[in-house]
């Protein structure tokens, strides 16, 4: 049973970036809930997808604070032949495991000051990751693990046992031979799994623009992330059980030999399941950079276009570990688990990215947006390689529309595609994220000529996924989906 987690094996989760390319989250503000299509905007909020834009505000002063509120869950069923063994749900092969991630503030803001052609900037916000997420059942990966180890060593100790057995009572008078799997079975298992991880990255944008031309003008500036993680887990309680199915129709000797057998085979597994426990706390830490430039045209008083590119940023996440002797000893001989080993450095980088994009004003009340994200996915380097089975780069496609209702009050409407292209390989439920649609909504309000306030709500639809794989035990089928929803507000004000 010591061999039990000799497989892949890790308390990992997936970034839980609400927008974008792995690890990368593209909402650095409130107004993006309601208007996600910023790559061509001209306006403080869209200093991060349109950093040289800015270059086009007002002289002095703006600033943005917002605040927002994220709720999403990950749902994984998952069917396994050997979960109808669980005795917590008898004959069901079909397990349902359900995470939560949560991040009640989101804070951000943006500052400009512009003078003359020039512009200072900063921006703070999530770069990446986006909350906590919980799985109060552990989730399926860990459980099938555990049943077909214990299910595979069972019945080898059952096998064992009888054969000693039938050997020792051969001659005995009323007995005969005792067939595992028909006079003594596997019975079932049972544990208590938990996981919960959490995962920030905080990104610090500093830059400046320039006005080459009264209608274009340049951004070069470099973007700071902090990340840390965190990953506990546990797998605890492990039992399992034999049952005999035939004891009623077996002569006394058989009957007399067969609970011998059973109660000194349960007796020894419970004994050894009791110190096969894993138990693990992470704290992960890292800081990179990046250089970030962009490109703003005016083209006339319709047409804006806009471009900017992110350099990726390399992240060495240093672990800070507590786990027990168990899961040391699983550790030390899988290197999946072995990634979270106190002291060890893990490449876990954020992707380059390009963006672009194009805003249409048919008359001064409306403004029309369409962007285009690219992120190079498979170019950032990811522990043991993994971004080498993603198929293809994540792309987005937004598209937006702003109308001023009236003086004071602009309502919009906005949809932006998120296209993640992994092969099977790459989609377990210790990571994996789904293509989706997200619609956004919401208002501004122009209190005075020089404060507004915006509050925007964003809702994502995922599409499922469906994977299968083959294991000793079976046929092991994931079903993945999600589901998110963002609230926020913020205001600008300029001085």
């Amino acid at each position: 049973m010591k061999k039990m987690l000799n497989a892949v094996l890790a308390f990992g989760l997936s970034s839980m970036a609400f927008a974008g390319g792995l690890l990368t989250n593209t909402n650095q503000n409130a107004a993006f809930l309601r208007q996600m299509s910023q790559d061509a905007i001209i306006d403080i909020n869209g200093l991060y997808l349109n950093p040289a834009g800015t270059a086009f505000l007002a002289p002095g002063f703006h600033m943005n604070l917002s605040a927002q509120n994220a709720k999403q869950s990950r749902d994984i069923t998952t069917t396994f032949p050997l979960f109808a063994y669980n005795m917590a749900a008898p004959g069901q092969q079909s397990h349902k495991f359900e995470g939560n991630a949560k991040a009640p503030v989101i804070p951000s803001f943006q500052l400009s000051y512009n003078w003359e052609k020039w512009s200072i900037n900063a921006g703070f916000a999530l770069a990446g990751g986006g909350g906590k997420c919980e799985f109060d059942n552990g989730l399926g990966t860990f459980e099938a693990l555990y049943a077909a180890q214990i299910y595979k060593q069972l019945n080898t100790g059952i096998a064992g046992a009888l054969a000693q057995a039938n050997a020792a009572y051969a001659q005995a008078p009323g007995y005969s031979p005792l067939k595992a799997g028909r006079d003594l079975a596997f019975g079932g298992y049972k544990m208590d799994a938990y996981m919960k991880g959490r995962q920030y990255g905080f990104g610090l944008t500093l830059g400046t623009t320039y006005k080459v031309k009264d209608n274009v003008a340049l951004f070069l500036g470099i973007k700071g992330t902090y990340a840390t993680n965190n990953y506990n887990g546990w797998v605890s309680d492990v039992h399992a059980a034999t049952v005999t199915p035939t004891l009623a129709t077996l002569t006394p000797t058989q009957q007399a030999v067969l609970g011998q057998v059973k109660n000194q085979l349960d007796e020894q597994v419970d004994k050894t399941l009791s110190h096969s426990g894993l138990d693990l706390n992470c704290d992960q830490t890292a800081i990179g950079a990046a250089p970030v430039i962009g490109i703003d045209w005016k083209v006339n008083e319709h047409w804006n276009l806009a471009l900017r590119a992110e350099a990726p940023t390399v992240l060495w996440l240093k672990n800070k570990t507590e786990m027990n002797d168990y899961t040391k000893q699983v550790a030390s001989q899988n290197a999946t688990l072995g990634q979270f080993a106190d002291g060890k450095h893990v490449r876990e980088d954020i992707p380059a990215m390009i963006n672009m994009g194009a805003q249409y004003s048919p008359v001064k009340q409306v403004r029309l947006q369409a962007g285009w994200h690219y992120y190079f996915d498979k170019q950032a380097k990811r522990f043991a390689g993994k971004q080498n089975l993603l198929d293809k780069n994540t792309m987005e496609f937004s598209a937006g529309a702003e109308w001023d209702i009236i003086s004071r009050l602009t309502a919009s409407v906005s949809w932006q595609k998120t296209c993640y292209r992994q092969s099977d390989a790459f989609m377990n439920d210790l990571s994996f994220t789904n293509s989706n649609n997200s619609l956004g909504l919401g208002i501004r309000v122009k209190c005075t000529n020089r404060f507004n306030i915006d509050l925007g709500y964003m809702q994502s639809f995922y599409v499922t996924r469906d994977v299968a794989t083959m294991t000793a035990a079976g046929e092991k089928k994931d079903h993945y989906w999600r589901k998110n929803r963002v609230l926020g507000a913020g205001f600008n004000i300029e001085f």
